[in-house]
């Protein structure tokens, strides 16, 4: 399968990433191996074979959520820089629009 120079220059677009001519024929080049190699699975008769959801047989090992010992609000609060009664103060960030 082909891919054109315009559309790796597209995809480069879109990838904001910026390529030589040299490395735009290179890339045309890889891009058209990868089409190539991924046209081969429409050959493959894939009747009976489920779709694949996990690399590996392994299951995650999830623990039940325990809830342990909660500061209290001014224990929380008593080594803060800054604080009022109920919250931490930091400073303003970010740009006003």
């Amino acid at each position: 399968m082909s891919i054109s120079l315009e559309q790796i220059k597209h995809l480069a677009h879109l990838s904001r990433l910026e390529f030589s001519e040299e490395e735009l024929e290179e890339m045309q080049g890889d891009m058209g191996k990868i089409l190539d190699f991924v046209a081969q699975i429409d050959t493959l008769d894939l009747s009976g074979i489920e779709p694949l959801t996990q690399m590996s047989e392994s299951v995650n090992v999830m623990r039940e959520d325990q809830t342990k010992g909660m500061l209290e609000k001014d224990e929380a609060l008593k080594n803060a820089p800054d604080a009022n009664s109920d919250y931490f103060r930091v400073p303003k960030f970010g740009k006003k629009v």
